[in-house]
């Protein structure tokens, strides 16, 4: 089964489970891998979605990593997404915590208990197709409304308009506003602090409960509760609050369910259960049995100790979630302290000068891997092999940083005739080897020009997106006043 879409990939086999049930009533052993992956950080997104979803599920019995770099730089990945599985068997019987000990974050409070994930008699969603759970509109949330961005600064001893560069926002003093990318956070926790200057219009700031109690500009903050903490309180924003539930706490359903009529409520739904996504996924299951139509942000912390497991973690736990429909933004959150390896392994693209970059990257790349929300250009590309007929590392690259900037539009490049068009079949633009020093184009699966001379076979690419209205010069984001 081939796809170089995780969604595809994941449903695919799926149904071909189901099929081979239903009519041999056998499964045979599967090989998993999400077909031309790509390189770089997406292609071990990517992979990591995809793969990591269906074993995640139990499925797979072998799996193979496809990236457009040295083969030597794809085992690391596959050994970081086995690994996570060695000692499931066992994760049922740990205590709470026992997958690193006390949590101790914004979603993560010390004490929190860990109960079994129990079964369900019905799955009230269809694994085979992409529909993503209906929630409530709120400002800026739920709904029709892209899944948002958290970016977690709870660690941060002060934070300057410098630091939001990280997220996506970048402060021009001359004028007073703001640069805002495609990759802007669309919310910042702060934690017990205040933000000393005015922020602009598309970042909501979110802090604990007891700090927002003492701020003057309340109406700007959104505060954060510990699951029943809300109902205790007796102040709360009109707009917008937003709980943290735990999902591996068997009263998180009820608690969820007694503040399905209340229009400001946004869950942010972490677990102290070992396995995680089993565990959030059972409780979202249990919202849609009961129709709460709260918005849900997935609340995903990593204590890996190198950014490679933690590029993994993220990505299967916030990923599978999000490729069943279920999430209406994500927030990921790590240690920066406790991290050993601060270097993704292999080819990298995405500028990383600190923990928060990474995080913010890494959000914004699962949720385009999952199509959920298109921030960039997509690239699907071959590991190359023994018919690749032109160096694809470099014409990657080459390619990469010329169109990097057309957001939406998905880009294949591929090495030879005999699979590229083929695998290439969920792009819009297509490069691929056709003989010696030649390139064939495509746009979808039509054939546009054959036996470009790969010497201006770049510049011919440039010229087709053109030609089919896919081209906009690059040009600087917009300046967007301050509140």
């Amino acid at each position: 089964m081939k796809s170089s879409n995780p969604q595809v990939m994941v449903q695919a086999y799926r149904l071909l489970i189901r099929q081979m049930e239903d009519e041999f009533g056998i499964c045979y052993p599967l090989h998993l891998g999400v077909t031309e992956a790509g390189d770089g950080e997406d292609g071990r997104i990517k992979s990591a979605i995809g793969i990591g979803t269906l074993l995640e599920d139990g499925i797979g019995d072998t799996i193979r990593v496809s990236l457009t770099e040295d083969p030597e730089f794809e085992i690391p990945v596959c050994k970081d997404l086995v690994k996570r599985y060695t000692r499931r068997d066992d994760a049922g019987s740990l205590t709470p915590h026992a997958n690193g000990g006390p949590k101790n974050s914004a979603v993560h409070p010390i004490g929190a208990p860990t109960a079994e994930i129990p079964p369900i008699g019905h799955i009230p969603y269809s694994p085979f197709e992409y529909r993503r759970r209906v929630s409530r509109t709120l400002p800026g949330i739920g709904g029709q409304h892209v899944p948002v961005v958290m970016a977690d600064f709870m660690q941060a001893g002060h934070i300057e308009r410098g630091d939001l560069r990280a997220i996506g926002y970048s402060y021009d003093a001359g004028s007073d506003k703001w640069n805002i990318g495609d990759a802007a956070a669309d919310f910042i926790y702060t934690g017990k602090k205040a933000i000393g200057f005015d922020l602009p219009g598309t970042l909501r700031p979110v802090c604990d409960h007891s700090a927002w109690l003492e701020l003057d500009d309340q109406e700007k903050y959104i505060p954060l509760y510990q699951g029943t903490e809300y109902d205790r309180a007796g102040e709360r924003s009109d707009t917008l609050n937003f709980i943290a539930l735990d999902a591996a706490d068997d009263e998180s359903a009820d608690l969820a369910e007694s503040l399905k009529d209340d229009a400001t409520i946004v869950l942010c739904i972490y677990t102290t259960h070992p396995i995680a996504m089993l565990s959030v996924r059972r409780l979202v299951m249990e919202l849609f049995v009961r129709d709460v139509r709260c918005p849900i942000i997935l609340a995903v912390e990593s204590k890996d100790a190198s950014i490679d497991e933690q590029l993994i973690h993220f990505s299967t736990e916030a990923g599978a979630l999000l490729l069943d429909g279920m999430g209406d933004g994500v927030w990921l959150m790590n240690d920066p302290k406790k991290i050993v390896n601060t270097r993704v392994s292999g080819r990298t693209y995405l500028e990383t000068k600190n923990n928060h970059q990474f995080l913010n990257n890494t959000s914004f790349s699962i949720l385009q891997a999952t199509r959920t929300r298109i921030s960039r250009t997509e690239y699907i590309s071959c590991p190359s092999c023994g018919r690749t007929l032109f160096d694809l590392q470099e014409t990657t690259a080459k390619i990469r940083a010329v169109t990097h900037h057309l957001k939406g539009v998905k880009i294949a490049i591929m090495g030879c005739i005999v699979n590229g068009p083929g695998e290439m079949a969920d792009a819009d633009f297509g490069y691929v080897g056709s003989g010696p020093g030649k390139i064939t184009l495509y746009r979808g699966k039509e054939v546009v020009k054959r036996g470009v001379d790969s010497a201006i076979a770049v510049e011919e690419l440039i010229l087709l997106l053109k030609d089919s209205g896919a081209w906009i010069d690059p040009v600087a984001s917009p300046l967007v006043q301050a509140d």
